[in-house]
């Protein structure tokens, strides 16, 4: 299957010195690839050179075959990229409606607006519950549905999700994974950039392993689970 998104070679600096060292990977169309990594591996400044957010000192990075290296963040989003950042993120003071309409900010017709609410409150009827309440006194995994369902309001061509576990309980990890999961089955391309080794594992289909802003390790879930580099990666 074609690659969606396609790193080849990224190398990129916060002041001169280098976060990642000649990344490579690629996301097939249709997959749930995930990256993962301990804490200061490198993976947000991935996620942000993929973004435009810090771009890349060299190497290139190509999304539906075009080249986003150097593009400005919006239009890399206008592309169809679209970003469930960590820690969540929703606009406190804005009911779980509102934060879903911001998904949309690029859509210029209201019914399709309608239509992928109502299709995103049927995926987390919780959400269909609660769409007048503020999304800021909700618990923590009711905003990372919250999250996830705004970020598919603009009908991304690839969802990023950085550290959908971070924060929750074993049982809502567990259930935003089953939610990913189905998010997939519906056609959408999934770059998964967890920690969570066997939840994360157990829903990808080809993973890569970042340690010291490097890929050290790449395969199937099945070809990572037991190798050497991945116990490194984690707790070497």
């Amino acid at each position: 299957m074609a690659a969606l998104l396609d790193i080849d070679g990224v190398t990129t600096a916060y002041d001169k010195a280098d976060v990642l060292q000649g990344v490579s990977l690629s996301v097939e169309a249709g997959s749930i690839t995930c990256l993962l990594g301990s804490n200061g591996s490198g993976k947000t400044t991935l996620v942000r050179s993929i973004l435009g957010l810090t771009p890349p000192r060299a190497g290139r990075i190509v999304f539906d075959g075009i080249d986003i290296t150097r593009l400005p963040t919006h239009k890399i989003v206008g592309a169809g990229i679209a970003c469930i950042p960590e820690g969540r993120k929703v606009f406190p003071k804005l009911t779980v409606e509102e934060n879903l309409r911001v998904g949309a900010y690029r859509e210029a017709s209201d019914a399709v607006t309608r239509e992928r609410m109502a299709d995103i409150l049927r995926i987390f009827p919780r959400l269909a519950e609660r769409r007048g309440q503020l999304a800021g006194t909700m618990s923590g995994g009711e905003q990372a549905m919250v999250s996830i369902g705004r970020g598919m309001m603009c009908a991304p061509k690839l969802l990023l999700i950085d550290e959908p576990s971070l924060g929750l309980s074993p049982l809502l990890v567990r259930e935003n994974f089953n939610i990913i999961r189905q998010i997939n089955e519906r056609g959408i391309t999934v770059f998964l950039v967890e920690q969570n080794v066997h939840q994360t594992l157990a829903i990808a289909r080809r993973g890569y392993v970042l340690a010291k802003g490097r890929v050290v390790a790449a395969g199937t879930p099945d070809e990572l689970r037991d190798r050497p580099e991945v116990r490194e990666a984690y707790f070497g």
